[in-house]
C-alpha cells in the first residue's frame, strides 16, 4: 500500500461526507489504499472533533446548519479554486475604487491579488485581510470595530453593523457559507450574518465570492436572497434550478480568467 499524508486522508473523508452524508471503512480504505484499522482511526479522531459520527461500518455527517468548520480546515479546502475566484474578483477593483471585503479563506485569497494597486480604500471586518493590506502604501484599511471572533478573527456585534450602515463603498466582495435558489444566500453564525446584511446595504453593487461547494446548500442564518447580489463569481457554472434563479434575478455569474474566455461570464436572458 502507498503511503497517504494524514491530512489528505482526512481531507478526503471530509469531502465524501459532506457529498455523501455518509462514508463505509472498506470503501474509504480502498479508495485510499490504506488498512481499514488507519481508517478506524480516522474517524475515532474526527468524531471526536464532532466533525462526524461513526457507525457500524463507516460513518455518517455530524454537521448541522449551524456547524462551521474551523478557518484552519477551510484554508486548506479547494485552494486552487478559490485562488482562481480571487485572481477574477480582483480584475473587478479599479484603481480609485472604495471596496469592503468580507471574512473568509475566498476574500483573503482576493485580498492577496490586491497587494501593489493604488488608490484604495479597504473596508473589512476581517483581521487577516487588514494584516495583509495594512503595510501596503497605497491601500487605506478601515476596521469598523466589534467583538472578535475567536479563531476567526472576524469583527461581529453592534459596532460591527452600524459602522457599515454608515459608509458607502462602490462595491462589496462578500463571502457566504451556501447558496440555494430558494433560501439565497446564508451563513452558519447569525452575528455574522448581520453584519452581512448591513454590507450588503452599504455596497452600490454586491459581488458574491463562492465556490461550488457552497451551492445548493442552505445553512443556518438567511442573509439575503438572490436579488440583493449583482454578481457570483464562482469556479464552475451552477447546475439548474440555481443557475436559473440567478438569471431570473438578473445575476451576471463569472467563472475565472483562465477558463474558456467563451465562458467566462454569462449575462441573464432577457
Amino acid at each position: 500500500m502507498k503511503t497517504i499524508v494524514s491530512e489528505d486522508r482526512i481531507a478526503f473523508i471530509l469531502r465524501e461526507i459532506e457529498d455523501r452524508g455518509s462514508v463505509s471503512l472498506v470503501d474509504l480504505a480502498q479508495r485510499l489504499e490504506v488498512s481499514v484499522m488507519t481508517i478506524r482511526r480516522d474517524l475515532i479522531d474526527l468524531e471526536k472533533e464532532g466533525l462526524l459520527r461513526r457507525v457500524h461500518g463507516g460513518a455518517v455527517s455530524a454537521r448541522g446548519r449551524s456547524f462551521e468548520p474551523s478557518l484552519v480546515l477551510r484554508q486548506g479546502e479547494n485552494q486552487d479554486a478559490k485562488e482562481a475566484i480571487g485572481s477574477t474578483a480582483a480584475d473587478l477593483v479599479a484603481d480609485g475604487d472604495s471596496i469592503a471585503l468580507d471574512i473568509g479563506t475566498t476574500t483573503l485569497a482576493l485580498a492577496n491579488h490586491l497587494i501593489g494597486r493604488h488608490n484604495l480604500t479597504v473596508i473589512t471586518p476581517s483581521l487577516n485581510i487588514a494584516s495583509l493590506l495594512v503595510n501596503q502604501p497605497d491601500i487605506r484599511v478601515i476596521l469598523p470595530g466589534g467583538i472578535v471572533r475567536h479563531g476567526e478573527l472576524s469583527l461581529t456585534g453592534d459596532l460591527a453593523r452600524r459602522a457599515f450602515e454608515g459608509l458607502f463603498v462602490d462595491r462589496l466582495f462578500l463571502g457566504v457559507a451556501a447558496i440555494d435558489a430558494q433560501a439565497g444566500l446564508s451563513e452558519y453564525n447569525w452575528d455574522d450574518a448581520l453584519v452581512k446584511q448591513a454590507m450588503i446595504g452599504s455596497a452600490k453593487e454586491v459581488i458574491v465570492l463562492a465556490d461550488a461547494t457552497k451551492f445548493e446548500k442552505v445553512a443556518f442564518a438567511r442573509v439575503a436572497r438572490l436579488k440583493a447580489i449583482h454578481q457570483l463569481v464562482t469556479d464552475r457554472m451552477p447546475a439548474a434550478p440555481l443557475r436559473k434563479a440567478l438569471e431570473k434575478e438578473g445575476v451576471v455569474i463569472r467563472l475565472p480568467n483562465a477558463q474558456d474566455p467563451e465562458n467566462q461570464s454569462t449575462e441573464p436572458e432577457v
